[in-house]
């Protein structure tokens, strides 16, 4: 395929910022040998003077901290690119004072017999020094409207906020504790709901750090800072933590919506912030009213209590007016909605919504970006049997990124093809060695505006990581997944074709109903568009009268597409009738 010279500078540029070549790829929708090529035959990696390599150091950690939902590999990408700034930075830091001791011994310092006072090795995580006029400047640089209110009621007892994805809430609140620890002296405890979204929270404190006041933090699960009015103990924790309870602090919570068993978490947070000083925060896009934090945002829980002290209800702020402005309510929560149009009206201008518009149906465009809960009493699949299936991959102790293959045991492959504006969408399941294990989605893959080529080569690419361990690749082949099937079989001729008839849908809605309901599917708890995908799926009767399943799909958009991708993965197992896996031993591969 031919690109023209503007994708080439463009291609060019992304990369001198610090952009890697998979992701110039998928971001320009340019084959990834293309790009790769390009930089070996120009040079490209040559074109910044070796002068220029710390700055080209910060603008890939800046690139990898403001991006939201970063996987693994890219935590471990950013804390090794921390580290390597801090050595260079201390390297350039020691040959600068070796110069000037140079400087100083020919200047007669040394034959004066003045004696040189010793110098003390500064203390870890110190900013005792710090400015304070500074340390706000920098808090508040390129902060957006929405995101400096909620700064200016951070001394409410609890804040509760509902929010749009991609909006930088999870940036905003790592900075706003960091600055909040430093002024104070005060701890700040973050929940996550995995070990890696607790991590997104360091590395993005660990950038503040270097970036503000070039200090390189140490520390893990713990970071202690050393502060103007004393020690403040950072504590960066999952919601597995059997520990949690018994630190004190602020307390963060994010994605609080997708969280299984909010009740006892909300207790966990609830000790770590008795004490009248500590705050707690929650704040997250929205999931099912079904799920157990629903009646403590819509103030239903408030209202039971009242009424179960013979007290009148309360009537809570409408959705508008929480929109408007974020305000205290009858249960002292301060409650905030932040949709994607108010984020663009408090200054942010990352999103094109008449595109997202485009690219999502109405339902899914409402809940990603206009914080609409999902009612899931019409879907097929309900939001308390989906949660039993979020999971915190750091448990997976058979699956390793880093290996080759990741994983030992069999994967399937399952792949849900671009319509016209819509994106497709790749999974890897890991399946069990014996009928009735569990499976797991190891690897999901979203790609957006690529050609279906690109789409074919990046299943060959899944196909050579996982080798002969891939033992099914299954495409819906009903619009223009055909000439992906056709590539894929190319180097896989036992990819399976999926042809939609109501038949067919049917069988995969049940198929997956069958897995979800016996809990045998786990999945990243961070990847919240699967479970709301699938809560979008819903019965209908079509022109013939047959019953079908749905998520407003047509020509022109198809959507749930993670879903209905992991769907074409587990139908190569087949419906298990009654009866048919008893006395079975099931065991996990590896």
């Amino acid at each position: 395929m031919k690109y023209t010279d503007e994708q080439k500078d463009e291609a060019k540029g992304l990369f001198l910022k610090g952009a890697t070549a998979p992701e110039i790829s998928e971001r320009l929708g340019i084959e990834r040998r293309t790009v790769y090529n390009w930089v070996k035959d120009g040079n490209w990696d040559k074109s910044v003077n070796k002068e220029d390599t710390l700055y080209t150091i910060r603008k890939r950690i800046r690139l990898l901290a403001e991006r939201e939902n970063k996987t693994e590999l890219e935590i471990h990408e950013l804390d090794h690119l921390i580290e390597n700034l801090i050595k260079l930075e201390n390297l350039q830091a020691k040959l600068v004072a070796k110069a000037m001791d140079q400087e100083s011994d020919h200047g007669g310092a040394a034959d004066s017999g003045t004696p040189r006072k010793k110098k003390h090795k500064p203390r870890k995580n110190d900013f005792s020094g710090i400015n304070f006029d500074d340390l706000m400047e920098k808090f508040r640089d390129g902060l957006f409207g929405y995101q400096l209110d909620c700064w200016e009621h951070r001394h409410e007892r609890t804040r509760n906020i509902l929010k749009s994805r991609q909006v930088g809430m999870t940036f905003y609140f790592a900075r706003e504790a960091f600055t909040d620890a430093l002024l104070t002296g005060d701890n700040q405890i973050f929940l996550s709901a995995s070990r890696a979204q607790s991590d997104v929270f360091r590395a993005y404190i660990k950038t503040f750090a270097l970036e503000w006041f070039g200090i390189d933090l140490t520390g893990k699960d713990t970071i202690e800072l050393i502060t103007p009015h004393g020690t403040a103990t950072l504590y960066f924790l999952s919601t597995n933590s059997a520990t949690a309870q018994s630190y004190h602090g602020h307390v963060y919570i994010d994605e609080y919506f997708w969280i299984p068993k909010f009740a006892t978490l909300k207790k966990v947070a609830t000790a770590m912030a008795s004490q009248k000083k500590w705050r707690k925060t929650y704040f997250s896009t929205p999931s099912a009213k079904s799920h157990e934090a629903y009646p403590m945002w819509s103030g239903d829980e408030f209202n039971e209590r009242m009424k179960r002290a013979n007290k009148p209800v309360i009537i809570f702020p409408s959705r508008d007016e929480l929109r408007k402005n974020g305000i205290r309510c009858a249960d002292l929560q301060w409650r905030k909605i932040i949709t994607i149009e108010d984020a663009e009206a408090g200054g942010c201008d990352l999103f094109n919504i008449e595109e997202l518009k485009l690219e999502y149906s109405e339902d899914e465009f409402r809940q990603l970006f206009q914080a609409y809960f999902i009612d899931d009493t019409l879907s097929v699949f309900r939001f308390s049997q989906l949660e039993k299936c979020l999971a915190d991959p750091a448990e997976w102790k058979f699956y390793n990124a880093e290996n080759s293959p990741p994983y030992p045991g069999p994967v399937w492959i399952g792949y849900d093809p671009s319509r016209t504006r819509d994106g497709a969408c790749i999974v890897v399941l890991a399946a069990p060695l014996k009928t009735g294990g569990k499976f797991y989605v190891l690897e999901k893959i979203m790609l957006r505006n690529v050609a279906w080529q690109f789409q074919a080569s990046t299943i060959k690419e899944l196909y050579d990581k996982y080798g002969s361990q891939v033992e099914h690749i299954g495409i819906d082949c009903t619009g223009p997944g055909s000439g992906v099937l056709e590539l894929v079989q190319r180097f896989y001729p036992a990819a399976e074709g999926i042809y939609y008839t109501p038949d067919k849908k049917t069988k995969l809605v049940l198929k997956a109903q069958q897995v979800v309901g016996d809990g045998r599917i786990e999945w990243n708890i961070e990847w919240s568009d699967i479970a709301a995908g699938f809560m979008m799926i819903h019965r209908c009767v079509n022109g013939s009268g047959q019953i079908s399943y749905v998520a407003d799909r047509s020509d022109l958009s198809g959507h749930a597409d993670a879903a209905w991708a992991i769907m074409h993965a587990l139908i190569h197992e087949d419906l298990i009738l009654p009866n048919e896996d008893e006395d079975c031993t099931f065991v996990l591969a590896g």
